[in-house]
């Protein structure tokens, strides 16, 4: 992909902010590296100086994973704010067209959650890239936790105000919602935003040493968990409704795995939160309750992945929007799924199978599960850059963007 970016017009679709998303996802995958094979004794997270000691101390083995762990986040956190200011920019053009109307009158105008989904992990991917690279920031990460909340609860009141507006059409006007449209879990996008907001609100809870700042983020965050939770069970049911009758929407097909990275990054929330219950207010979870919460998510994941693809497969999705000729915005969702398995994999295995003492830590078994995830990643890797050439590169050829 070159660094010159398309001008869209009427041919954009707010659901781009996804390989933004996927991007952002890739460089949080890298900072696994460091997050778990790194020491970290003075801290709940790496930082500069742990890194730097790790890489001075270590072998060859764990100082070819660091340099490669802060190349992969680099690189991926500047394609991650490059893919969201273009995002932003087509966004503003793309208002008061036709394709705009069409979009805010529709279904598909929950579509536009994609922006603060994106815009939270970018806020994210900042943190992890401070932490990475900025001597001396843990000294000063008490000052910014606050300035972090209010970032996270502006972008948290953008999701819910465009939620609000959704709401407000459909359900004052009748007519204007469509269920046998809704034949996917493309609804399901609002409770994936409302959950990244959360999860970057639970790490004020997690790390900060103030307990009042680690209440607030605390209480923020299990808002807009709560919120995400019956917006996700109402529009579960409805969905189910559709697409049992209906089938399911062809090129909406990547949506069956929206759950997956929702579960994701709604266990790191859990797990979060869980933490700065522990170091506040007297709450210990035993690290078996944490193995189990895990196992749980991860099965889920699991079902959740193979229907997905079971049904992508029938379908022939791969041949026609992966491979074929047709262009879909919507196939950026297929990087969702597969960064957040290897996020999982690595939680699941150090936060629970190591930590309740079922395996021992860089043994075979170890590094077995391990390169499972790795191998998620890679993949997840090979298909952000299949996709930007698809998207980016070959610009003459039409975008689909469904119109419900």
């Amino acid at each position: 992909m070159s660094l010159a970016m398309p001008r869209m017009g009427e041919r954009y679709a707010p659901l781009y902010f996804l390989a933004s998303l996927g991007a952002g996802g890739l460089a949080v995958t890298f900072f696994m590296f460091l997050m778990f094979w790194v020491p970290h004794p003075d801290a709940p997270v790496p930082v500069f100086e742990d890194i730097a000691a790790a890489f001075a101390a270590g072998n060859a083995g764990l100082q070819a994973a660091i340099v490669l762990a802060m190349a992969g986040i680099a690189f991926f956190a500047f394609l991650n704010l490059r893919l969201l200011v273009w995002n932003l920019r087509e966004l503003a053009a793309f208002r008061g067209t036709a394709g705009w109307k069409a979009l805010t009158s529709s279904n598909a105008e929950t579509q536009l959650l994609a922006m603060p989904l994106a815009l939270a992990m970018s806020v994210n991917v900042g943190f992890v890239l401070g932490l990475t690279f900025v001597p001396g920031l843990w000294g000063v990460v008490e000052f910014l936790f606050p300035v972090a909340i209010v970032a996270f609860l502006a972008i948290g009141g953008l999701a819910l105000r465009q939620l609000g507006t959704f709401l407000g059409r459909v359900l004052a006007e009748p007519g204007q919602f469509k269920q046998v449209a809704n034949n996917s879990f493309a609804q399901l996008l609002p409770g994936f935003a409302l959950t990244m907001v959360g999860v970057g609100l639970a790490a004020p809870a997690a790390l900060s040493a103030s307990p009042l700042v680690a209440g607030i983020g605390l209480l923020a965050s299990g808002f807009f968990l709560t919120v995400s939770a019956i917006w996700i069970a109402v529009a579960v049911v409805l969905a189910i409704a559709s697409m049992l009758e209906n089938g399911v929407a062809a090129e909406s097909a990547p949506t069956l795995m929206i759950v997956v990275p929702i579960l994701t990054v709604a266990g790191i929330l859990t797990l979060r939160s869980q933490h700065g219950l522990d170091v506040h207010f007297g709450a210990h979870p035993a690290p078996g309750e944490t193995l189990a919460f895990l196992g749980k998510l991860l099965s889920a994941q699991v079902a959740f992945l193979a229907v997905g693809l079971l049904v992508m497969a029938r379908q022939g999705y791969a041949g026609r929007w992966l491979f074929g000729g047709e262009r879909s915005p919507g196939s950026y969702a297929l990087v969702c799924p597969g960064v957040a398995m290897a996020v999982m994999i690595h939680f699941f295995v150090n936060k629970g199978l190591v930590e309740a003492g079922l395996l021992a830590k860089f043994s075979t078994g170890y590094w077995a599960l391990t390169a499972v995830a790795l191998a998620f990643q890679v993949a997840m890797i090979w298909l952000v850059f299949h996709l930007n050439r698809l998207h980016f590169a070959r610009r003459e050829e039409p975008v689909a963007v469904p119109a419900e």
